[in-house]
């Protein structure tokens, strides 16, 4: 389910995009400058009550609002205090946190902000042709990064997330190779290795970053560690990368780049643990994990004596017989 949230990050990006594609094919660059460039502003504003809307109704997990009753019974909900225990106990999750994000973030504004302007600025690539391209990508991912978020569900959400920072390694001179080839064709196929490997951390992220933390302090802790890490290292990677191209003259500049930061991602993911199929720290444990842990008891028991344990898990009921 997690991924669903990147696949409505998504629906954004394409709307976005679409909206920007349409303006600068059927608009003159007089009028796009003149009043174009205000259309995305204005079809935005309404979008953003409703998002404020949507944010107010939601409700807290049971976990955090039993939390919060402990915290405001016991009085112990002083900031400085969980700040101070933030910094103290959850360095390493905090380091995870922002490594994580970082190799997710410079894959995505790499993939789906920067290229955009290398195609036409440095590469000369025509500039309608490469939004509706990387438009053309972004829907593409989107049924992809449902898929790796279900994977995930299977394999564990590691072993997803390692194999888009290997094939970050791996793949990302070949992509750039491909783009740098300037016709439609293998620009695509660039584009599309670069959308793929990005889609296996969109479907994972969102479920993977909020497990790295325990309830009483997931909402501060995430937001540091994500924030500064989105700050210092994915907003900044198109100025970075266009900054670098420009003084080395080398074009193979962002395909470097992405490798370096698929390093980090590898090192950040090898040494987290598996958080998938277990519950949150901090949670209590769900119908579905008293089920399993019920039938491994169940099991242990029919191989200690004679009998039969049954161990059955349908529509929320977990039942178990032991004659």
């Amino acid at each position: 389910m997690g991924s669903f949230l990147e696949f409505g990050t998504l629906i954004g990006y394409v709307l976005g995009a679409g909206t920007v594609a349409v303006l600068t094919a059927t608009l003159s660059n007089e009028a796009l400058l003149s009043w174009g460039w205000r259309v995305p502003f204005m079809i935005a504003g309404p979008l953003g009550l409703v998002g404020l809307y949507i944010r107010m109704k939601l409700e807290e997990t049971p976990a955090f609002k039993k939390q919060a009753e402990e915290r405001e019974a016991e009085d112990k909900a002083v900031p400085k205090h969980g700040f101070r225990e933030l910094l103290m106990q959850q360095w390493k999750p905090l380091l995870l946190c922002a490594g994580l994000v970082l190799i997710f973030n410079v894959t995505d504004y790499m993939a789906l902000s920067y290229l955009p302007s290398y195609l036409s600025a440095t590469l000369h690539f025509n500039e309608t042709h490469g939004l509706f391209l990387v438009l053309l990508v972004m829907v593409l991912t989107m049924p992809m990064t449902l898929a790796a978020g279900r994977l995930s569900d299977t394999i564990g959400r590691k072993p997803v997330m390692l194999l888009g920072c290997v094939g970050l390694f791996a793949l990302s001179i070949p992509a750039l190779l491909l783009i740098r080839m300037g016709t439609v064709l293998p620009v695509f196929a660039g584009l599309m290795i670069l959308g793929t490997l990005l889609s296996c951390f969109t479907g994972v992220m969102p479920s993977a970053l909020p497990a790295l933390f325990p309830t009483r302090i997931r909402y501060g802790a995430l937001a540091i560690g994500f924030n500064i890490s989105v700050s210092l290292f994915g907003g900044t990677t198109p100025l970075m990368t266009a900054w670098l191209v420009d003084r080395t003259g080398n074009l193979m500049t962002p395909a470097y780049y992405l490798m370096a930061a698929s390093v980090i991602g590898i090192v950040s993911v090898l040494a987290q643990r598996e958080t998938a199929r277990k519950p949150l720290l901090g949670s209590g444990p769900c119908v579905a994990n008293a089920c399993r842990s019920a039938c491994r008891a169940a099991r242990r028991t029919r191989s200690r004596r004679t009998g039969r344990a049954l161990c059955r898990n349908g529509d929320g009921a977990c039942l178990i017989t032991a004659p």
